[in-house]
């Protein structure tokens, strides 16, 4: 039975994995489609090969999401209907955000979810680790973004202030599909690792691997990495039209302005912090800081609201939507 629900585990976390892919597809090639930088299928393939390389490149966002919640003192079928149902959670309030086209976090989605099916469960939530690891780098990350795409913004009006502003964009529009390309990486390297922490949490749960391991198994990355590399190639459209268009328009220039920030933002967290933060809040407050640059009212600020709410709802909605799905299991006996 313990190995039944082990499986199940699995094929709903690459489930997740697979609809995180689709779900922030938009992420990493909207800007470069709205531009004419790439077509569509092209973007959606680079982004995907990019993906899954990205997810190969390190361990230390997974075993963050690993260490979030513990399940050392519950039994093994309890602890992983805890994981379960966290992850049932977060693919519930990823349909619903993609439905209505909003840019939310998967990843807030998903460590959400394991911190409200563990309260609901009554096992142990790491708040500590979700503090210094989650809630300031989601509060952090989209304001760096922001700013710093503003300032390289206006770093690049000056430079090239006197130079013909046709072949100028020309050149910015070439170089997208390198910041596309990097984006997509660190896109990769944050949100696949989140599936491996849930999946290796779960096989450690079931003590299929010792306590002590640290090295995640082979098997665990190429799911992962291969999961959201076909959710990514899927494509997400309604999220592309809101962050291609929605938001603000964006010429080559900015848009390969908020490309590079947000990429750079990814890999210092990933490597420095091994913060686990959302990809859609770091290149949606780079595109707007770049865009502000034209003037502050060319911002949409009305769907920026909607979407900042859709941030601020994320981690209570699913953890709410993880704790219900628990207790359904509980009143059916599963848990």
């Amino acid at each position: 039975m313990e190995f039944a629900i082990v499986v199940a585990v699995v094929v709903v976390a690459l489930a997740f994995d697979y609809t995180n892919g689709f779900h922030d597809a938009a992420n990493a090639i909207a800007t470069s489609i709205s531009t004419r930088a790439l077509t569509p299928r092209i973007a959606l393939m680079i982004a995907a090969v990019m993906n899954f390389v990205g997810a190969l490149l390190g361990q230390e966002v997974a075993h963050t999401v690993s260490e979030v919640i513990g399940t050392a003192h519950v039994s093994v079928r309890h602890g992983l209907m805890i994981v379960l149902a966290a992850l049932f959670g977060a693919i519930v309030w990823n349909l619903v955000t993609w439905y209505f086209g909003l840019p939310s976090s998967s990843s807030h989605a998903l460590i959400g979810g394991l911190v409200g099916a563990a309260l609901a469960a009554g096992a142990t939530v790491h708040w500590a680790t979700i503090v210094d690891k989650v809630l300031i780098p989601m509060v952090a990350s989209p304001i760096v973004g922001f700013a710093l795409a503003f300032l390289v913004m206006l770093a690049f009006m000056w430079i090239f202030r006197r130079r013909n502003p046709h072949r100028t964009f020309r050149g910015f529009r070439m170089m997208q599909m390198l910041s596309a390309s990097a984006l997509a990486l660190g896109h990769g390297l944050q949100d696949a690792q989140k599936t491996m922490g849930v999946i290796f949490l779960a096989v450690l749960t079931a003590g299929y691997y010792p306590a002590s391991q640290t090295q995640l198994p082979l098997w665990i990355i190429l799911c992962s990495a291969g999961a959201i590399s076909l959710g990514t190639y899927s494509g997400g459209f309604r999220i592309m039209r809101t962050l291609g268009r929605k938001i603000i328009h964006l010429d080559p220039a900015r848009a390969f302005s908020a490309e590079s920030v947000g990429a750079a933002v990814l890999y210092t967290t990933a490597f420095v912090w091994h913060a686990p933060i959302s990809t859609t809040h770091v290149i949606t407050s780079a595109g707007m800081g770049s865009g502000a640059t034209t003037r502050v009212s060319a911002v949409r600020w009305g769907m920026a609201r909607s979407i900042v709410m859709a941030w601020v709802l994320t981690f209570p909605a699913a953890g709410l939507a993880a704790a219900i799905v628990y207790w359904i299991f509980k009143a059916v006996n599963l848990a």
